[in-house]
């Protein structure tokens, strides 16, 4: 078997709420059932002793439930909390899995559909920030190396009730007090924390859509720039508004704030597919091409698989095969992509016309021969 160069992959995660998605969507209920955060573990255990992942990240709801009137639960080691914690921290350390990133859901409670850390009632953003400094404390727990906060309902459809005038600054203050409450509480741990920016769904329209805005935002708003980085998401993220991966990912590099990279795959301009990778009738090319720009750029970081089995291929009867098959489906299609990377070559725009450039870099990737085209026989 032909070995893959990972060089610009230093590790693989898989994360909770990839293996655990019921697979329910707008217009249906779940297929499969709920799994227990611990059986989760098990899996990704599993994955990690197969030799498939080296890491995985959590939302915080993924691991153990939040109750607003016991906001510090965590703390108190003889809680349900603390006690189903350090149950999946076993299960994960004797696997050698390493936790790579906690993530605050501030999108799964009915009192953040009106947005978590934009949300326009103080009281409720500020019960955000509880949550959020109690997902901190779980990822000290695991030795997370990042915290992330995706968009998730921090946006708007009526622009008419929207508080143009405080929304970023409200989302600068939520931001800003995670890399406090971080420094103040000596959680050494983070390596950094970034934002994952999305254009819509589960709001019309989110306040930051793209890698660019996240950028421009982590900018000029927040105190400490260099601990703020981004983690997109493509193909899904980015092509939703139909942004291209490689050029995604050459802007981040360039500014220095590619942190890391969520991935999967998308069909453009629709809602978010969340496909494994390589899977759907589109994007196979820019795929490629989104490892071979990394590798242009000389970067080196984390891949974290970022999607869901398709709902077709939930197994009722073997709940657990099913998803151990995604599992080795995704690494499979990464696998597949850093391959076909590989194989792409630098061409010179000195050399020959870009449509000329392109054909002979697909067919290097597609390993093909020279095509023949001319007919040799009369008709």
């Amino acid at each position: 078997m032909k070995s893959v160069d990972f060089s610009c992959i230093s590790a693989r995660s898989m994360p909770f709420w990839c293996v655990g998605a019921p697979l329910s969507d707008p217009f249906g209920g779940a297929v499969l059932d709920r799994m227990d955060s611990a059986k989760v573990a098990e899996l990704i255990a599993w994955a990690g002793r197969e030799g498939l992942i080296e890491a995985t990240s959590y939302h915080d709801d993924d691991l153990v439930s939040w109750d607003p009137e016991k906001p510090e639960d965590d703390l108190d080691p003889d809680s349900e909390t603390s006690k189903k914690l350090r149950v999946i921290k076993e299960i994960l350390d004797g696997a050698g899995v390493r936790v790579h990133a906690s993530i605050c859901s501030l999108h799964g409670h009915r009192m953040f559909r009106n947005g978590g850390l934009c949300n326009p009632d103080p009281a409720i953003r500020a019960l955000a920030a509880k949550k959020v400094e109690r997902t901190l404390r779980i990822g000290r727990f695991f030795g997370a190396k990042y915290y992330v906060y995706w968009v998730a309902r921090d946006g708007f459809e009526v622009p008419v009730v929207t508080d143009w005038a405080n929304v970023y600054r409200w989302l600068a203050d939520g931001l800003n007090h995670v890399t406090e409450y971080i420094r103040e509480q000596k959680m050494d741990n983070y390596v950094g924390a970034t934002v994952e920016p999305k254009p819509n769904e589960p709001r019309g329209q989110m306040f930051l859509p793209t890698s660019g805005h996240a950028t421009g935002f982590i900018f000029g708003m927040l105190k400490e720039k260099d601990f703020w980085g981004v983690n997109p998401e493509l193909l899904q993220h980015e092509s939703m508004a139909l942004m291209n991966a490689s050029m995604t990912i050459s802007f981040l590099c360039s500014m220095n704030k590619l942190k890391f990279l969520h991935f999967g795959s998308q069909i453009k301009a629709q809602f978010d597919n969340d496909f494994p990778p390589l899977t759907g009738p589109e994007g196979l090319k820019e795929t490629a091409y989104l490892f071979h720009t990394l590798k242009k750029m000389e970067w080196r970081g984390v891949c974290e698989f970022d999607c869901h089995m398709l709902r077709a291929e939930g197994d009722i009867d073997d709940q657990i095969k099913c998803r151990k098959q995604f599992i080795v489906n995704c690494v499979t299609g990464l696998a597949m992509a850093l391959e076909l990377a590989n194989r792409i070559p630098d061409l010179s725009p000195l050399q020959y016309s870009q449509t000329e450039a392109d054909l002979i870099a697909t067919r290097k990737m597609c390993a093909l021969g020279e095509v023949a085209i001319q007919r040799t026989e009369r008709i």
